[in-house]
């Protein structure tokens, strides 16, 4: 094959490509939306649904911000440093002293209990955390809505 007839057979592969999505879907990534309102966490994955987990967030007197994030920084093991040396696994932060960690008060998961962390089962936390690490914090979005 000439250099010109590959060109043309790559040009026209990679449009064939964009045209169905394939190359968008690739760039979506993980996004974590979290409804402070319904306390749930749901997971998309390529624009895909894959998990839909209970939460606690901020009780009374404390806030968990709103807006879009990415990640700033992750630590597979990690103690509040603020509350009583606490574990966060699977910490995820996202807004200075903001993460997204699992938590073993899971009872309370559902309803709002922390001091402005998003608290998800150690499991699922695992999982997302896996997410993240395997999509790239540049390609995972937080959304916290009220």
């Amino acid at each position: 094959m000439r250099f010109s007839h590959l060109v043309s057979a790559l040009f026209l592969g990679l449009a064939t490509i964009v045209a169905s999505g394939a190359g968008s879907s690739a760039l979506a990534g993980v996004v974590a939306h979290i409804d402070l309102s319904s306390q749930r966490m749901i997971v998309s994955v390529n624009g895909q649904t894959k998990y839909s987990w209970p939460v606690s967030t901020a009780r009374s007197g404390y806030v968990t911000p709103t807006g879009s994030y990415r990640p700033q920084r992750m630590y597979r093991e990690y103690f509040s440093k603020k509350y009583y040396n606490s574990p966060m696994p699977y910490s995820i932060f996202f807004r200075g002293g903001y993460a997204i960690h699992g938590s073993y008060a899971i009872r309370q998961l559902g309803a709002p209990a922390s001091h402005g962390c998003i608290r998800l089962h150690p499991g699922n936390a695992a999982t997302l955390y896996s997410l993240v690490k395997t999509y790239g914090e540049g390609n995972t979005v937080i959304r916290i809505t009220r």
